[in-house]
């Protein structure tokens, strides 16, 4: 899997949401200023090579969708992010993260607590 650039994942935001859409379905939930429609078809159509999305034909028309779940990208993201910022530690990264944002040992605490329920619960699925 390779990583999206901004407007490509910002297309995929947009079709994770709609589950699927024709172009002008996901130009219509972009922000302003609307990109051109043949901006976000070109960009569709990247992303359609990658292998992040799939379409129905309907005669010209294409319908997209999501080949890969929202959670299957941010995983790869993520992990992506900790090895090139924080040597792969999310040690670091709550390190880094507490730091910068004046985080108490309490909050620390919650935050941790917060992280082993959130794994506990999706070990249990």
């Amino acid at each position: 899997m390779r990583e999206l650039t901004r407007a490509e994942e910002q297309i995929m935001q947009v079709l994770w949401k709609l589950k699927k859409a024709f172009v002008k379905d996901i130009i219509e939930k972009l922000p302003e200023p609307k990109p051109a429609y043949n901006t976000v078809s070109t960009i569709v159509r990247i992303l359609e090579q990658k292998g992040f999305i799939g379409h129905q034909a309907y005669g010209k028309t294409h319908e997209y969708y999501p080949l890969i779940q929202k959670d299957k990208y941010s995983k790869f993201y993520l992990n992506n992010f900790l090895g090139g910022y924080f040597g792969g530690s999310f040690q670091n990264l709550v390190s880094f993260f507490a730091k910068e944002n004046d985080l108490d040992v309490t909050e620390v605490e919650k935050l941790l607590n917060e992280v082993k329920s959130d794994i506990k619960t999706q070990n249990d699925e």
